[in-house]
């Protein structure tokens, strides 16, 4: 069997462990195109249930060690789906939020914005690249299966983004948030929405978003403590999409 590293130009990703097949399952088991085993492992009812599941499926389900040793499982992961990477795009109707992401390099933190944005209802998720890749396995299981819950669509520079989605229609336009330090900057508590028709924007983890996005967009602060400098991407990212999901309450 013939199976190599992981790639970013790969057309198939993996997901590692029983939760994340689980997920990928219950949404898109039409992605999947076969699952590996670890042989000679006591299975638990987790596991029982996705290979029934499977075999429901008709999907490939084969044990061996050795996919697991290239693809760089740990000892305890027993299972890994190989699936198909979607061709998705963001939804463009009113009432419909996207997060934006600039240029994020971290995996982790990749994933678990995307597992908060799930979790707080947004489904729409623009990344302006140059990026990590967001089907990188390390993605998906920090998403903890979000990924598999959530349109991401890919764009090459934010004005990119804007020519596709900031008009709603031909009376409305997308409100533009973004998330950095500048003097007329509004403090995110201060912020009123009428709609869910807005996009939160999110720089680069070390180099936050550049000084131009300022004159596309309201810039917003979160307030804190001078005590730090800033705060890390996916914990900004949640306090701001859980509050203004607050906001439309």
């Amino acid at each position: 069997m013939k199976l190599p590293r992981y790639k970013r130009s790969s057309p198939v990703s993996y997901a590692f462990g029983a939760t994340l097949t689980y997920e990928l399952l219950k949404v898109s088991p039409n992605l999947i195109k076969r699952v590996f085993l670890r042989p000679n492992q006591k299975h638990g009812h987790d596991i029982d249930s996705i290979i029934a599941q499977l075999i429901a499926f008709n999907i490939p389900i084969i044990e061996n060690t050795k996919a697991f040793n290239v693809l760089g499982a740990k000892d305890n992961c027993l299972i890994i789906a190989e699936f198909d990477k979607p061709a998705m795009q963001l939804e463009a109707t009113a009432e419909t939020p996207h997060i934006v992401l600039v240029n994020p390099s971290d995996a982790g933190n990749l994933g678990t914005i995307i597992r908060s944005a799930v979790a707080f209802g947004y489904n729409n998720l623009a990344i302006i690249t140059p990026a990590t890749d967001h089907f990188d396995p390390k993605v998906v299981r920090a998403s903890m299966g979000a990924i598999f819950h959530i349109n991401i669509e890919l764009f090459t520079s934010f004005d990119d983004y804007l020519a596709k989605y900031e008009n709603i229609n031909s009376s409305q336009k997308r409100l533009l948030y973004s998330f950095m330090i500048n003097p007329e900057a509004v403090n995110l508590a201060d912020v009123t929405l009428n709609d869910g028709s807005f996009s939160l924007i999110f720089g680069n983890e070390a180099s936050g978003l550049p000084q131009e996005f300022a004159d596309k967009t309201q810039a917003v602060f979160i307030s804190q403590t001078p005590l730090v400098d800033s705060l890390n991407l996916s914990i900004a990212a949640g306090i701001a999409m859980y509050n203004f999901r607050q906001k439309l309450q």
